[in-house]
């Protein structure tokens, strides 16, 4: 058998001495899955090996891997060779070639722990690995090279497969339970890359989700009122790159649940969900289809939902497997699928493969057993191996022929195997958990146990067919140890309890359970000494003392003539007595994990658990009682690590150790140094379980504790002593053992089976003794009964049977015992108290009653101590609610009710402030009265300042205009200020309007103060609630007084009214419900018997007392007779008042004297008084009812509506609470707000950075890659310049031969030979279905080499054309040949730089991807800022509005204020202000303006008028010059009746001045009449006048906001313009200061030259 090893130097050597041992086959089922090497071999992974399967021949190759247990395992079809690696740390991965399984290469990479996945391309010299925890790393080799071209890190994440595209070597797909990832690898030249692309799965029931951007969320809505609504990442406060894949719980879907995955020819992948559905996955675009499910057939109607565990790809669909053991057939169509029925197999179906040509079908199942389905016109399925129903537990070899050995596995499934190649020969199952197997030297026989604590005993004559003979049920407790003595004598049994039972090992004797021996519990190994020369078996037992950290060991002899003495040995319980088997016990002062005894019977070798040293100890020759101590006689340390168990060979020469690093060591028994070690396992796999050795020494049997591996070993350069020693001595005890085990043989063959004979005999014992013995134990007909059981039971009968008499006759006694203390006890209670004795010294047994009544004292103290924790549990919650909710409470919450009406009020519970909200309440205050003292300042600065600038006449009126501003700022309005509060007399003059708060620091001080006000709203209502309440125990008191009053009357009226008694409920009152009333306890208090005796006594006493007041009272009783009980009647008693009849009434009226006529009269008359005085008392009584009653209704009324207003206060108050509380929480709001916009801005700011770096990044690749691609295409077009150069300059190489020569080789070098490429078989493609696959670079060195092959032949000098020199021709066939390698050369770097400009294409894209999304980023960033700056300024505002309807015309109610925004109304009074100030101001300039333009027409109105008299004046001079005498002038001075004349002048001149005075007031109404129309007219143009001042204000309004819109706007042009319009006005005032200046010279020309012509012109006054 061949085999492979791989030299490590930190391995054992496998050779020492002489001596060395090596693998001889190695049994071991798949737990990986089962890979195919070529088209007829597979392999598998089985603990340290790796096996090779010939699929035809069945034979087995391993491969070891020297470095522990094999890891995960690859192979590649194309090349033949393997990969695995190993499971050490800092693992390795290596490659051998098949069939040679020689090493190829060793692979280094950088993972710590392990490999978990390992695929090779299924074209070029590509492995892909991923490793696990803590790298999750994925690599990319070339393995011929054994470098790693890439690797990639995914934190986290578990990938279950791993598989590269058939089609494309390019695309490697990784699945996990959760995910399915393509990855697809780049080349550029000799740089390889990986990207990583993710499937999006759908949901588990099919259906795709509408996967929103988590980054850039468009589909958020708008809300107008709350502010911007922000991605939950931002809600979260999730800043970094956690906030990119970010979802809540709620939008957190179940996906479907990838199981496994297979590649298509068109590059699409087919995966298989956990849930049930089928999946095709576009390989490009990672698109994902969920393929429908047409009905099932009726086959499979009932079976559960297929969920597929592997798939395997075929023409037309898949093969798919799941947990029913059935193979189905996926026949897929379009998008729709149909399952038919493919195979069924026994065992679930695990993995599936095709082989490389797709004839055969590999099935592997979950216990590991592989078959093969070959495809055919008549299909076959054959079991290439078959697995055992779990791990082996126990191995053992078949003696004496070591032709078999026999395996046992936990479920009880036990396995022949032949021992020259490991084949499979047969197997027995019991069906029940087994521990432990043993062969027996001496018969054909093998012993298993069992957990149920059974022996089981098989015949082995038979290999091929084991039988079970016979069942020996020892105990109850498991099997733990089966150990044969070397002669096969005894079979010795060992269970957890401490119970080591000897069976007698012959069939002949039905293999008899012997007896058992007692030794300490915890049991580890036991070991026997029997040598053919001695008649007795030595037994050591090996058991652990945890509490002294020693061991213990037990040596017993058991005779060889037990059998026949077996009941004189033991007693009736079956226990060996120790005095015939001579037990010692001795303890080694360490712990050990192992020991056997030697030989020779004088020494003990242990291995020590806690050191690795294996020690000798040295029996005493002296025999001792108790515990003898054992001292190390010889030490040697072993190199084996961790806890080592020893056995000795069956000569007792070898001390053969294993330990849990898995290897197998041999010793000399004398010196303790090694001689042979071998490595066959590894501490991955915890080590060896058991180790077996043959008879002969020549077979050795190692069996993995966990790895599920069985290897044999065999012997090189095995002889010499070393050989002859174990060979004589096998040869001796075969010997003397033939005859015994013919003997035991042919007994074994007379048994008949368990199962068709007779079952185990069990007595069913009913034992017949009465009612006192109900402690025996009585057999149950329906259950098996364990042999030590039935020998307790036995010896229990027997018991009964010999004391039965003496028992009765002990019963007899006790029952007239029990009689006469009974009747002792009865005369007991008869006698005095002092006589009587006590009930417990009637006790018999006094130490028994004593130790009862402890019991029970201990009890009682138990159950007393768990109620006083209980009760003091109880007591620190109620302390602990209490005091929050009670004790904490500065004010307690409580209610008021009213007398008649269903009216409750609450208060406001309240804690008291804690110092820290004391101190922030003080800042805040302090803080804000600050700030209001800085305003105030700047306000009066401001004013100083205006009033130098304004008009002295407006001073006034602005200053009290700012003085009512003033006064408005600091008193705001309830409806701006949101609340109610200043209902309660709270201040408000602090808080911060609410148009005014836009920092963070400014709402957290509004939030403490509106909780200030909170508090003082709660603390006033409270105030007044407890003035009701005091008023509320008033009005109760005066009622209470009033009742006692109304009491009386009742009594004395003799009513059956009730007395209407108001009280505080408890809810009016609390503090009742925290005390117990003794009425509410329902329980019987529990009084101590000091209190008892105390409470009587003092009973007694009062009792005493009393009889003697009442004896004493003799003068109260004689009042009691004779007067009622007092000496002065009383107004009250006249109701009561009885004038008793006369003593004569009771005789006839007939027989009345009259005196007593009289009398009775007289008695009539005081009755009739009586009456009438009962009467009117009567009714005073029940006028003074009425009042009462009246008096206390008015009083209770007035109470309740003091309630009333109470109630409506306490609504106010919870009004303004809920109001203040909606300002907070609104405040809260946006302070939260604002941290979201923050941390999304502080999110896309990271984001910006770390796009930027990316945008490096790739920027940094594309110059590279372009640099990458100069530098290829320069080496291209070089190189396709040296073949245009080889292809020009032919014929010049060639100019000296003749032309027509040339011309032909010339022809001849353009020829290229034709290769013939092997076309497949037909049946080959119809078969496989990916077909011919793309090239890998070794396919282009076959064709090249092919291709130089077939140059060769045209190399031929059979081609030479005639005529042409030899010499030529070989330089010809040189040339032709360079050129042919240099345009294979071309064509290599033409494909080459076709894939550097595609990486360097994708690098492009890349970048300008990363550079969009940062555009992207910046523009979020930018609409963030401006969408945070309007929330800034658009604050939520409360507006308390007026309660009530309100009605529009024509339903023109205005809805929608989208356009609209709310601004402060001091804003626009401001303002407004502002522009009336403006326009005063204006009018002011306009009436200055008016006034000077009257001032200068009236100048020159004036200058006019005094030119005028100038002129009249230099006339008057010149008249006075020319002056001379008229005929009026003669006629007055000549006529004499002058003033006669002039008087008749006057009269008609008077007469006309009437007719003219008439006319002008005819003229005068006329004008009134006109002046009232205009008047009319006046007054209409004044009101046009107004409305168009109004409009003027208005456009003045607009005008200023339109000034500063377009300052806002356009600053800029605007200062341009002004800067112009100012130039231009400077120029014209320079113009106009010009002009003036000529102007004014010509007017002073002009006045000099009016001064001259006045004075010209003045008149000369000549006298006459």
């Amino acid at each position: 058998m061949a085999q492979g090893r791989e030299v490590d130097d930190s391995t054992y050597a496998l050779v020492a001495n002489t001596a060395s041992l090596s693998v001889r086959w190695v049994q071991g089922f798949p737990k990986q899955d089962v890979h195919f090497v070529n088209d007829s071999t597979i392999c598998y992974p089985s603990g340290n090996f790796i096996i090779f399967i010939n699929i035809a021949t069945k034979k087995k190759t391993v491969l070891q891997c020297m470095n522990g247990i094999v890891g995960v395992v690859a192979t590649n079809v194309p090349y033949e060779v393997v990969a695995f690696s190993d499971r050490k740390l800092k693992p390795l991965i290596y490659i051998y070639n098949f069939p040679g399984l020689t090493k190829r290469t060793k692979l280094k990479g950088n993972v710590l722990l392990d490999y978990t996945l390992l695929a090779f391309s299924y074209c070029g010299n590509y492995l892909a690995s991923y490793s696990s925890l803590p790298e999750f790393e994925l690599a990319l080799w070339d393995w011929e090279s054994g470098v790693i071209l890439c690797k990639k890190s995914q934190p986290g994440v578990d990938v279950s497969q791993m598989t590269f595209n058939p089609m494309n070597w390019r695309q490697l797909c990784l699945s996990s339970p959760s995910s399915l990832t393509v990855w697809t690898i780049e080349r550029s030249n000799q740089q390889h890359y990986l990207k990583a692309k993710t499937a999006k799965l759908p949901m588990e029931d099919g259906s795709f989700f509408d996967e929103k951007d988590l980054v850039f969320p468009n589909s958020l809505p708008k809300d107008l009122i709350y502010g911007p609504v922000l991605p939950l990442s931002a809600v979260a406060g999730l800043v970094g790159e956690e906030a990119e894949t970010f979802r809540p719980k709620d939008d957190l879907y179940p996906l479907l649940h990838p199981t496994m995955h297979c590649w298509t020819p068109t590059s699409d992948l087919y995966v298989g969900c956990e849930e049930g559905h089928l999946l095709v996955i576009s390989g490009e675009t990672l698109k994902v289809t969920v393929l429908d499910k047409t009905e099932d057939t009726p086959s499979m109607e009932g079976r559960p939902l297929i969920s597929p565990i592997t798939m395997a790809y075929q023409k037309g669909g898949v093969l798919a497997s799941g947990i029913d053991g059935f193979v189905y057939s996926f026949i897929i169509k379009d998008s729709t699928y149909r399952i038919e029925d493919f195979l069924q197999v026994e065992d679930p179906v695990e993995c599936l493969m095709f082989s490389p040509s797709y004839k055969m079908l590999l099935i592997q199942t979950d216990k590991g057993s592989v078959y093969i389905y070959t495809f055919g016109e008549e299909p076959t399925l054959d079991k290439v191996v078959e697995a055992c129903d779990g791990q082996f537990q126990a191995i053992d070899l078949i003696t004496p022929e070591n032709e078999y050995c026999i395996t046992l596995t936990y479920s009880g499934e036990a396995c022949v195997w032949c021992l020259e190649d490991g084949a499979f020969v047969s197997r027995i199952n019991l069906n029940m958990p087994t521990t432990v197997l043993a062969c027996s030297p001496s018969s054909l026989s093998v012993a298993v146990g069992t957990v149920a604590g059974s022996v089981h005993f098989f015949d082995i004559q038979d290999a091929k067919s084991p039988r079970e003979v016979h069942k020996a049920f020892l105990s109850e407790s498991s099997v733990q140890l089966l150990v044969y003595d070397q002669r096969g004598i005894y079979l010795l049994a060992g269970t957890p309890e401490g119970y080591v039972f000897v069976i007698n090992a012959k069939p002949s004797s039905s293999f008899e359970v012997l007896g058992f021996v007692e030794v300490h519990k915890g049991i580890l190994q036991i070991s026997t000494v029997s040598l053919l020369e001695t008649d007795i078996v030595e037994v050591m037992v090996l058991s652990s003392l945890p509490e002294t950290g020693r061991s213990s060991l037990e040596i017993f002899t058991l005779p060889i003539i037990l059998p026949q003495v077996s009941a004189t040995f033991a007693d009736e319980r079956g226990r060996l007595r120790n005095e015939f088997i001579h037990k010692f016990l001795y303890e080694v002062e360490h712990s050990l994990s192992s020991a056997v005894l030697s030989f020779q019977s004088d020494r003990i070798y242990g291995f020590c658990n806690e050191m690795p040293y294996i020690c000798s100890y040295l029996l005493p020759a002296n025999e001792h009682d108790g515990v003898c101590v054992l001292q190390p006689y010889h030490k040697v340390q072993s190199k084996q690590y961790g806890p080592g168990v020893l056995s000795l060979s069956p000569h007792g020469l070898w001390l053969i150790t294993k330990a849990k690093c898995g290897t197998v060591c041999i010793r000399d028994v004398h010196t303790l140094e090694t001689f042979v070690r071998c490595r066959s396992h590894s501490h991955q796999g915890h080590g060896i379980q058991s180790v077996s050795i043959s008879v002969d020494g020549q077979d050795i049997l190692v069996n993995g504790k966990d790895d599920g591996t069985l290897v044999c070993l065999k012997w090189r350069k095995f002889g010499g002593s070393l050989a002859s020693d174990i060979l004589e001595y096998s040869q001796q005890l075969l010997t003397s053992l033939s005859n015994t085990m013919e003997e035991e043989n042919d007994s074994l063959r007379m048994r008949q089976s368990r199962f068709s004979g007779s079952e185990p005999e069990h007595t069913n014992m009913r034992l017949s003794i009465d009612s006192s013995q109900e402690e025996l134990v009585q057999a149950n007909n329906m259950k098996e009964i364990p042999w030590i059981q039935q020998k307790s039971q036995e010896a229990i009968k027997k018991e009964v049977k010999l004391f039965s008499n003496k028992r009765k006759e002990i019963k007899r006694e006790i029952k007239a015992l029990a009689k006469t203390v009974l009747n002792m006890m009865a005369e007991n209670e008869t006698v005095d108290n002092i006589a009587k004795l006590e009930q417990r010294e009637f006790g018999l047994d006094l130490e028994e009653l004593e130790r009862l009544q402890s019991e029970s004292q201990e009890e009682v103290t138990k159950i007393r101590k768990d109620v006083e924790m209980h009760n003091l549990a109880k007591a620190y919650l109620t302390a602990v609610i209490k005091e929050e909710c009670w004790n904490s409470m500065v004010v307690k919450g409580r209610s008021l009710k009213g007398f008649h009406i269903p009216y409750v009020v609450e208060n406001f519970p309240l804690k008291e402030r804690t110092d820290e909200e004391l101190k922030e309440v003080n800042r805040v205050l302090q803080q804000k009265k600050i700030e209001t003292e800085c305003l105030k300042l700047r306000k009066e600065i401001i004013e100083v300042q205006s009033a130098i600038t304004l008009v002295k006449k407006h001073h006034e009126e602005e200053e009290e205009e700012e003085e009512d501003v003033a006064v408005r700022d600091t008193k705001l309005p309830n409806y701006l200020l949101g609340s109610l509060s200043t209902d309660f007399g709270v201040p408000t003059s602090l808080l911060s309007s609410q148009l005014e708060l836009h920092s963070r620091e400014e709402k957290i001080n509004q939030i403490i103060l509106l909780k200030d006000i909170i508090y003082k709203v709660k603390i006033v209502f409270n105030n007044e609630f407890d003035a009701a309440y005091k008023q509320k125990e008033f009005e109760i008191a005066r009622v209470k007084e009033r009742n006692v009053r109304i009491q009386e009357i009742i009594l004395d009226l003799e009513l059956e009214e009730s007395v209407w008694q108001p009280e505080f409920e408890d809810c009016e009152k609390p503090e009742k419900t925290l005390v117990v009333e003794d009425s509410e306890i329902t329980a019987q208090k529990h009084i101590k018997p000091w209190q008892k005796a105390k409470t009587e006594l003092i009973t007694t006493q009062k009792r005493e007392q009393w009889l003697q007041l009442q004896a004493s009272e003799t003068r109260h009783r004689a009042l009691m007779d004779m007067m009622g009980g007092v000496l002065e009647v009383k107004k009250e008693d006249i109701l009561r008042m009885v004038i008793p009849p006369p003593a004569f009434v009771a005789k006839p009226d007939a027989v009345w004297t009259e005196e007593e006529k009289k009398q009775f009269r007289d008695y009539e008359k005081k009755v009739k008084e009586l009456n009438e005085e009962r009467d009117k008392y009567r009714k005073s009584l029940e006028a003074e009812l009425k009042k009462l009653q009246n008096s206390i209704q008015e009083s209770t009324q007035n109470f309740d509506e003091l309630l009333k207003r109470l109630f409506e206060r306490r609504v106010k108050a919870e009004m303004v609470v809920n109001q203040e509380e909606l300002k907070i929480n609104n405040l809260v709001f946006s302070l939260l707000l604002d941290e979201e916009i923050s941390s999304r801005e502080m999110f896309l700011n990271n984001y910006l950075r770390r796009k930027q770096e990316e945008r490096s990044q790739t920027s940094e690749a594309v110059r590279k890659s372009k640099e990458d691609l100069d530098m290829y295409k320069e080496h291209y077009d070089n190189l396709l310049a040296e073949d245009k150069v080889l292809d020009r300059s032919f014929k010049k190489e060639f100019s000296e031969i003749p032309s027509h020569q040339v011309d032909i080789l010339y022809r001849l070098f353009k020829r290229r030979p034709r290769i013939h490429k092997q076309k497949p078989h037909s049946d080959m493609t119809s078969i496989v279905p990916f077909g011919e696959r793309p090239g890998s670079g070794k396919l282009n060195a076959d064709a090249f080499a092919q291709l130089m092959k077939a140059m060769d032949d045209l190399d031929n000098i059979n081609n030479m054309p005639e005529g042409l020199n030899p010499l030529v021709w070989n330089h010809f066939c040189t040339t032709r040949r360079v050129k042919v390698e240099n345009e294979q050369k071309v064509k290599q770097k033409a494909a080459g730089l076709m894939e550097v400009v595609a990486f360097h294409r994708r690098r492009g894209d890349e970048d300008e991807k990363v550079q969009q999304e940062i555009e992207r980023v910046s523009r979020e960033l930018i609409l963030l800022q401006e969408e945070k700056v309007k929330f800034q300024l658009n604050l939520t505002i409360q507006v308390l509005l007026k309660q009530g309807q309100v009605e529009v015309e024509n339903f023109q109610l205005l809805l929608d204020y989208s356009d609209a925004i709310l601004i402060n109304r001091n804003i626009i009074e401001d303002l407004n202000s502002v522009i009336r100030a403006q326009g005063q101001k204006k009018v002011a300039s306009m009436m200055e303006t008016k006034d000077i333009h009257k001032g200068i027409f009236q100048i020159e109105w004036e200058h006019k008028k005094m030119e005028m008299e100038m002129e009249d004046l230099n006339q008057k001079a010149w008249d006075i010059q020319m002056l001379f005498f008229s005929r009026e002038r003669q006629k007055f001075l000549n006529e004499p009746n002058y003033e006669t004349l002039i008087a008749i002048q006057i009269g008609i001149m008077e007469q006309t001045i009437a007719v003219l005075d008439k006319t002008h007031k005819k003229n005068v109404e006329n004008c009134k009449k006109l002046l009232k129309k205009l008047e009319k007219v006046s007054n209409q143009k004044d009101v046009a006048n107004y409305t168009l001042s109004c409009n003027l204000r208005e456009e003045l309004v607009a005008v200023s906001e339109r000034k500063d819109i377009c300052n806002a706007m356009g600053s800029i042009l605007t200062c341009e313009k002004i800067a112009k319009e100012r130039y231009e006005n400077m120029m014209q005032q320079q113009k106009l200061r010009n002009t003036s200046k000529e102007q004014a010279k010509q007017i002073s020309v002009l006045e000099a030259e009016v001064e001259r012509l006045k004075m010209k012109t003045f008149p000369a006054l000549v006298p006459l």
